[in-house]
């Protein structure tokens, strides 16, 4: 491990494996049913929260809790000295205020880190930083690292029921109920922050089609030196299909799949697809 440690939270959705094989440590984010808060990942799987929401319970979320944040700090080996706090986007969570705030409360320093986004884009900056820290990088070396990765992700989102965007605030009822009608799938981004529409487009597919059109713009022959992630919320056969069809384009690149969790999947709604990716230096 060295004397750097990553932290990341619940929303970069890594696998317990990939968790366990990199020693990296998670902060988790909660929804909150009929007042019940449940951790992600730990006290509600993502298929009991999908179930629960094609049931009509309709969550809220919350950040990680400050004092179990610090106490996972506080467990960590004594050589530890940095670590490196990479969080979701500022725009929707406190949690990357809360990791810049634990420097008053632990003994070692805590780089917090805005991914300025979620889920596999927040994952990959989680690779990069383990990929810095195993190659003797130093803190700060690793964070002008993720700043030039944080600009350089692509990533959109296309979501199949307006009504969970509305609910969070992410569009008014009139837009959501005449998006409804007229069958307005609008495909989303991170922008400031903030999830909002790119653009409006009529139809889920012709949505999925328009992500398709800037990766194939973006990308540079087979996919060299690319990572690729498709993310589904409650929707794997999307997921499988993307997956075929992106390692049929683009064969030498590194595709892989995700998917949202509860946290996010509450903005989101079940059906949603995401299509992200980046060019890797290493």
């Amino acid at each position: 491990m060295g004397n750097i440690a990553i932290l990341t939270d619940s929303t970069a959705y890594l696998s317990d494996d990939f968790l366990a094989r990199h020693d990296v440590h998670v902060a988790p984010l909660s929804v909150i049913f009929d007042g019940a808060s449940y951790r992600e990942s730990i006290d509600m799987s993502t298929e009991a929260f999908y179930e629960r929401i094609e049931a009509g319970n309709l969550p809220t979320t919350s950040q990680p809790v400050i004092g179990e944040t610090v106490e996972l700090i506080e467990s960590l080996p004594d050589d530890v000295t940095d670590v490196i706090a990479i969080t979701l986007s500022s725009g929707i969570s406190g949690t990357y205020q809360s990791m810049v705030a634990l420097n008053d409360m632990v003994d070692v320093t805590v780089h917090a880190f805005d991914s300025e986004i979620s889920c596999m884009p927040q994952a990959f900056m989680v690779e990069e930083a383990l990929h810095l820290r195993d190659n003797g990088a130093t803190p700060e070396e690793i964070i002008a690292r993720l700043e030039t990765v944080r600009d350089s992700i692509r990533a959109y989102f296309v979501v199949d029921d307006l009504d969970h965007l509305q609910r969070g605030g992410r569009l008014s009822a009139a837009q959501a109920l005449v998006g409804s009608f007229l069958q307005i799938k609008p495909v989303l981004h991170f922008q400031d922050k903030l999830i909002v529409p790119f653009e409006k487009i009529r139809t889920y597919k012709k949505a999925v089609r328009r992500i398709e059109e800037m990766m194939d713009e973006s990308i540079v022959g087979d996919g060299e030196g690319y990572c690729i992630g498709i993310i589904h919320a409650n929707c794997p056969e999307r997921q499988a299909e993307e997956i075929a069809s992106m390692k049929q384009k683009f064969p030498k690149a590194h595709i892989s799949g995700s998917h949202f969790g509860p946290v996010i999947g509450t903005h989101l709604g079940p059906g949603a697809i995401g299509i992200t990716w980046y060019r890797r230096e290493w």
